[in-house]
Parts: structure tokens; C-alpha cells; sequence
């Protein structure tokens, strides 16, 4: 269906943020000459000074970020659209002056004395900004001169094209063959070979599968010579900053200690015989004598999928995350009365979902709704997202208000925790019943083995290429390939086209964000089952998270909500809950 087609309801509103492209162009107008250098360089010693430095650069940054959100939503809404694609460039081209205009500041501020620095933490004129400072003590080491940080912000733009070369590949130029899918002959997309692989049509699904990723071999060098690009650039910056590593600098950037790291990939590897255990019942349930790739995504269950309307999707979730208050509940039903949310899938509508959003205006949800259990659970998953974006821009000011992406994915995994459990504890039908726990099964193999799985494959990439090793095809391939047996294990046949899954993944451009998936679940599980057992306290403690934004270091954020990832006992208790919901689908059987 064309986007003009769509009912209006369906479409978020992009008026909130400007009326009209006419308006956007006077606001990015306003914008094109930043001048900080000029009126602050060489006066960040006090802290009046520095206090309003800090003002003029979040009121400038926040306009610059609306008039950005703007067009990256307008351009999602079909990314062939040269239009939007411009108009992104445009702000990017601001983004990248403004790193220029404000390089000096950071190095100015950090040259001061530790004295000065820890002063400026406690000084309540700067209480906004006391997380900063106590950060910049830990960082100085890091900090370039400003001549040398105004190389990297100029810099940053030329580096920055890998992602969108993945990206206008993957969204508008792969040439996808044609593929009959309920009596008609049609495009391939990401959405509708989603839908095919979760079907209960076993050639369908082999057909979609080998066409997929034929699609995919044609142009596998060129993407491996993109992703090659994403982390040399990752290389570079953890050379020039005196890091060890690419993980190194990715971890300290987020303030997450490496033990917290290593528990996850650690305690995954140790649990990987159950996960192998869980692929040989999925091959018995099946009946299948020889179990492919294509075969894991089909529901174990036949005739219990929720092929829910999106509005019927949406009530679900509603009582779904019912234990989370009346005041939340409430926010949900403005995001989808007030048009925060665009639903559907259109001709070069990005694919995927996310959420996103800018300070000072509601978030925004972007979905590709289909008639899947799956997607229901995106709607819980991405509103997550969102809640967390508005209880923290509505918190905190400005400065602490963006949380961490290391805990970016928990509070929207703490919603689908949330709805799993609540159907589990609601149906009376035996057979959604088995369904749902096969559904848990998936959602810890696909949120927690499966993102570690990539967690490794970007570990040992940025090793090889540390090494002096550069990636191609042939080794990006050979890596995948083996994680790929180790993670899944014998019970499984290991089909070649899966060695090259790895140069779909746009998540890989954003280098060390996928384990952050799996810490999150693990995180999730843990806060979902204290609010379950623990009521209104539970609930309390976690909107504490949620208002948190990064007014601390996030792994502490967690431990408020009573999820301590220091320790191995909370990635061993999830490992724990899937083995035991293993245990309950053998059962069935």
C-alpha cells in the first residue's frame, strides 16, 4: 500500500516538531552560523562562565536536533526520497560545524586543574552538570588539544559515511528477486521475508531464505569493504584517544565497567549446552530429519500465533503492561491517539522499528506492522523505549537527560517481560499457552544468545583488524560462520548462505551496541520479576530508573531498579528461567 493510501491515524505527525518543510527551512536557516569560538574560547575558568557556555550550546544543540529529527523522519518515510536525503546532509553538515565551533571547550575545561574540576562537581550552580565533571576527571587523559579536537570533529562527517552507504544499500538499492506469496508474484522486502520465515511453508520459507541472501552475495564485497570502513574509523578514534581497544573505548564511553561485559559473553558461552538442547527439541517438535536455518523462526506451536489487527495488537499490550500504573497506561493511549506512531510498512519506508526524539517534544515511534506475535511485542518493545525517553526528558534538565544506550534497551524489554508474563498468567488455552513459553524460548535465544552471538563476531572483527588484518568477504564470512556452529550447535544444519548474515546487520554500524541488547534482557528479566513479586515498591524503584536519564553511571541506574550486572548470579538467573521454561516445552512433548 502507497503512504497516500494510509489512513492519516497511522502516520505519526511530523507537525509536531515543524508545520510544514517552508517552516523547517527557517528554523535550519537560523542554525548555519554557530559562533561559540568566538564569544567563549579562553573564558571556561569560572564557573559563571562555564555555566553559560553550557546554555547557549543546549538551547543552539536542542534546535539543531529538532530541525535533524525532522528530516531523518521524513526521509524514513521513504528513504529514495532525494529530497529528505538532502536535507539530512544539510544538518549533518551543522552537526559537523558545530563539533568544530565547540572543539575547543572540552580541552579547555579538562586542561584546568583536578582541583578546579572536582570544585566545579560540588559547585550548585552547576548541579546540572556535576556527572560531567566527575566523568571529564576520568577522561582527561583522552582529551586531545583543541587544535587536535577540532581535526576530529571535522573529521567525524567523512568517517561517518559507512553507515549511510549500508544503509542506502540495504533500504533502496539490493536488488530483491520477485518471490509468489499467496497467490501473487511480489517484491522480496525485509518485511515480507520476515513474514515468510516465520510461516508454516517450508519451501516458502527455503525459497525466501536462498533468495534473500542471493540478493545479499551480489553485492557481500562491497559490504564487507563498507563495514571494513566502520571499523577502521573505530580504530582510528581509539588510537588518537590512547586506548587499548575499539571495546575498551566503546565501554568507557558508556561508563560500563568490563566485568559486566565479560559476565555476559562468559555466561552465555557456559550456557550454550541448553541452547543447544533447545535446538534439537525445536528439530523433534518439528519432525524434521535434517533442521536448516530457515527452520528456527517458525512458531513451534501451529494455529496459536496472535494474528492481531494493530489495534487489537495495541489493547494487548495496554493490559499487558497494566502492572506498570494508571499514569503510564494513560501515556501509552496519548501516543496512539496523538499520532506518535507511524504503523505501516510503505514502498521505501525504512524497515525495522525504532524509537527516537528530541527534548522538549514527545517521542516518535517508527513501525512496520505486521499480522505477527512478533510484532505485538515490538509495540510493547518500542513504547518502552519511548516511556523511557519521556519520563527522563520530563525529569531531568538538558544535560542528564539522554540516558546511555547501555540501558537504552531495558526499560523496553522490561515490556515485553511484562506481556509475556501477563498472557502466560491470563490464558486458559493450553496450546497458546505452550505457544507463549516457546515464545519466551525465542525472545532469550533472539535478545540474549543471538546478540551476544554479534557481540562476538564485533569483538573479534575489531581484534583482527587491530591486528593489522584487513576484513573481507572471505574472513568477515569464515568468523560468522564458526560463531554461528558454536552458538547453535550440531543439532542444526549450518547453511552457507548464513556465513554472510553478518552484512545485513545495520545495528553492526553502530559498533558494541548489540550486547547492550543482551544486558538488557537480563537486566529486564531481573526488574520485571521484582515488580511481579514485589508490587508498588518494585514499580517505584523503577521509575526511579526510568526518570534517571544519566544523572549517574548507568550500571548503578540499574542496581537502583534492583539489577546488579557486576554479578554473575543475574545473568545465571536468566540463564536459570530459560532452562526452566525449556524444561516446561520438553514437557509438552
Amino acid at each position: 500500500m502507497k503512504r497516500n493510501e494510509i489512513d492519516e491515524k497511522y502516520l505519526w505527525k511530523t507537525s509536531d516538531l515543524f508545520e510544514s518543510d517552508e517552516e523547517w527551512e527557517k528554523a535550519f536557516s537560523k542554525l548555519t552560523n554557530p559562533q561559540f569560538a568566538k564569544k567563549y574560547k579562553g573564558t571556561l575558568n569560572r564557573a559563571e562562565n562555564i555555566l553559560h557556555y553550557f546554555r547557549a550550546e543546549e538551547e543552539y544543540e536542542t534546535a539543531l536536533l529538532k530541525v535533524y529529527l525532522y528530516a531523518h523522519m521524513k526521509h524514513d518515510e521513504d528513504v529514495s526520497d532525494s529530497k529528505y536525503s538532502s536535507a539530512l546532509q544539510r544538518v549533518m553538515q551543522l552537526f559537523t560545524r558545530l563539533g568544530s565551533e565547540t572543539a575547543f571547550a572540552i580541552p579547555e575545561i579538562s586542561s584546568l586543574k583536578e582541583e578546579y574540576l572536582t570544585a566545579f562537581a560540588k559547585d550548585k550552580s552547576l548541579s546540572d552538570y556535576d556527572y560531567f565533571f566527575l566523568r571529564l576527571l576520568k577522561k582527561k587523559k583522552h582529551i586531545l588539544s583543541e587544535k587536535e579536537e577540532r581535526i576530529l570533529a571535522e573529521v567525524q562527517e567523512p568517517l561517518s559515511t559507512a553507515y549511510d552507504t549500508f544503509e542506502m544499500l540495504d533500504n533502496a538499492e539490493v536488488d530483491f528477486p520477485e518471490i509468489e506469496y499467496e497467490g501473487k508474484k511480489q517484491r522480496l522486502s525485509h518485511g515480507l521475508y520476515s513474514v515468510i520465515l516465520n510461516g508454516g511453508d517450508r519451501k516458502k520459507r527455503k525459497e525466501a531464505f536462498e533468495k534473500y541472501y542471493s540478493a545479499y552475495r551480489k553485492i557481500v564485497g562491497t559490504l564487507a569493504t563498507t563495514y571494513y570502513g566502520n571499523v577502521k574509523q573505530d580504530i582510528f578514534f581509539k588510537n588518537v584517544r590512547g586506548f587499548n581497544s575499539s571495546l575498551e573505548m566503546a565501554l568507557f564511553e558508556e561508563d560500563v565497567d568490563a566485568s559486566v561485559y565479560q559476565n555476559l559473553v562468559n555466561c552465555v558461552n557456559d550456557a550454550s549446552p541448553v541452547m543447544h538442547r533447545y535446538m534439537a527439541l525445536r528439530k523433534k517438535m518439528m519432525g524434521l530429519d535434517e533442521m536448516h536455518m530457515y527452520d528456527i523462526y517458525p512458531p513451534l506451536v501451529e494455529n496459536a500465533d496472535m494474528r492481531l489487527t494493530y489495534e487489537e495488537a495495541y489493547e494487548t499490550v495496554l493490559k499487558g503492561l497494566a502492572p506498570l500504573g494508571e499514569e503510564y497506561n494513560a501515556l501509552l493511549k496519548k501516543g496512539r491517539d496523538e499520532r506518535w506512531i507511524d504503523v505501516y510498512e510503505t514502498p521505501g519506508k525504512k524497515s525495522g522499528a525504532y524509537s527516537t526524539g528530541v527534548y522538549g517534544v514527545h517521542p516518535f515511534v517508527l513501525l512496520n506492522y505486521q499480522k505477527t506475535t512478533h510484532d505485538v511485542f515490538t509495540i510493547a518493545h518500542e513504547m518502552g523505549h519511548s516511556m523511557h525517553t519521556y519520563f527522563s526528558n520530563r525529569t531531568q534538565p538538558y544535560a542528564k537527560a539522554d540516558y546511555k544506550i547501555f540501558v537504552a534497551e531495558v526499560a523496553s524489554t522490561v515490556n515485553e517481560v511484562l506481556l509475556l508474563k501477563y498472557l502466560l498468567n491470563t490464558t486458559t488455552d493450553k496450546n497458546l499457552e505452550k505457544y507463549l513459553v516457546s515464545y519466551f524460548l525465542e525472545m532469550i535465544r533472539t535478545t540474549l544468545f543471538r546478540q551476544t552471538q554479534f557481540a562476538e563476531f564485533e569483538e573479534k572483527a575489531h581484534a583482527m583488524a587491530e591486528k593489522g588484518e584487513p576484513l573481507n568477504k572471505d574472513n568477515l564470512s569464515e568468523l560468522y560462520y564458526g560463531l554461528n556452529r558454536k552458538y547453535y550447535g550440531d543439532a542444526l544444519y549450518h547453511d552457507k548462505e548464513i556465513e554472510i548474515e553478518w552484512a545485513r546487520i545495520p545495528h553492526f554500524y553502530r559498533s558494541f551496541y548489540v550486547y547492550k541488547y543482551a544486558t538488557g534482557i537480563t537486566a529486564a528479566v531481573a526488574i520485571a520479576n521484582k515488580i511481579f513479586s514485589e508490587g508498588e515498591p518494585a514499580v517505584k524503584k523503577y521509575f526511579e530508573f526510568l526518570s534517571g536519564g544519566s544523572k549517574t553511571d548507568p550500571v548503578s541506574l540499574l542496581k537502583i531498579a534492583g539489577a546488579d550486572l557486576t554479578k554473575k548470579e543475574t545473568f545465571a538467573s536468566v540463564m536459570k528461567e530459560f532452562e526452566e521454561a525449556l524444561e516446561k516445552l520438553e514437557s509438552y512433548t
